[in-house]
């Protein structure tokens, strides 16, 4: 991956004492950190094209922490790595924020073990709902307890944190509801932490996007997911082909409507658009097909606001579902 820095010390201190800071425009982005890889990398050559004229600032305060911000009208975009839920809608409603939803990628979530670990290939949703269930606290402790096939040591789990969509997703796809899960567990709604749990631990077991496994690959092993129909690897190929599940999920961003009105705003939503397919295949996520990019820009500058999800968190989305409800929004 293209190793990329958004807003050094050194390009804010040039920003700031350029003669043409007056001039500059803003555009603020924040929410998950799965997105934040793709959003880096589009806001990075949009500015480039821009030519210093608009900064484009990102941040990783999750997917919950980033719709409480959108939705207080502190933010321009909003990453999400799962669709926006009925009470952060009914937030957004009340303060007045309608918004553009636009998927941008597809992630194969990736459940994740030291190298070291030399047992663990596949695991079922079953056994991975055994680890993770909030009745697995305290009792769950050992891989014995979970298969009595794996060895009488002990398990340490990372991942996401509760504001996090990731934590979201996986919860509901594992567990059966949201934010149902045991809590003693390292957690952080910033993935480049339980990357690095993961891959110092012999005895780790953790749950992370696949742009953060994949450049990692040499440093910790990605397990296979059996969701009742064989054990499948996570990969790309597998989310195209709709077999990797119930861990595949689209990605995405949201935009303010009101901030959309602003020139510099719009012109960066139909660069991130018309430039998604080589960008996100970069960071090594998957990307939506070029008339799901196409479909989402022409509801944009038709002024089609709101979620096609209404509200509900889903799992189990696949391409060609998201693309049949993208055409028809």
């Amino acid at each position: 991956m293209k190793i990329r820095y958004l807003a050094s010390v050194a390009v804010i201190a040039a920003v700031y004492t350029s003669p043409v800071f007056a001039q500059t425009k803003t555009i603020t982005i924040d929410g998950s950190s799965t997105v934040f890889p793709v959003s880096e990398a589009i806001a990075e050559e949009f500015q480039g094209q821009t030519k210093g004229q608009v900064r484009v600032t990102v941040g990783i305060s999750g997917t919950g922490g980033g719709f409480k911000k959108f939705c207080r009208g502190e933010t321009d975009v909003s990453n999400g790595s799962r669709p926006i839920l009925k009470e952060e809608i009914e937030a957004c409603k009340q303060a007045g924020i309608e918004f553009y939803e636009l998927p941008i990628a597809f992630d194969a979530l990736t459940v994740a073990v030291s190298p070291k670990n030399t047992f663990l290939e596949c695991i079922t949703v079953a056994e991975l709902k055994k680890i993770w269930e909030p009745a697995a606290q305290g009792k769950v402790m050992n891989w014995s307890d979970v298969n009595p096939k794996w060895p009488n040591q002990k398990i340490t789990l990372y991942g996401a944190g509760s504001d996090s969509g990731t934590f979201d997703y996986f919860t509901e796809a594992v567990n059966g509801k949201a934010k149902a899960t045991r809590a003693d567990y390292t957690a952080s709604e910033d993935d480049n932490v339980l990357v690095q749990g993961i891959e110092n631990d012999a005895n780790s077991l953790g749950y992370i996007p696949f742009a953060y496994y994949a450049p990692h690959a040499a440093k910790m092993k990605a397990v296979g997911v059996d969701g009742g129909k064989g054990c499948v690897k996570p990969s790309l190929e597998a989310v195209t082909a709709g077999t990797y599940n119930p861990l595949a999920r689209p990605l995405f961003i949201y935009v303010s409507k009101k901030a959309a009105e602003k020139p510099e705003v719009k012109q960066y939503v139909e660069f991130a658009m018309k430039e998604a397919v080589p960008l996100v295949t970069e960071v090594k996520y998957l990307p939506l097909p070029g008339q799901a990019y196409q479909a989402a820009l022409k509801k944009f500058n038709e002024g089609k606001t709101g979620s096609v999800f209404g509200g509900v968190p889903e799992v189990g989305v696949s391409l060609d579902d998201l693309m049949k409800r993208e055409t028809r929004s």
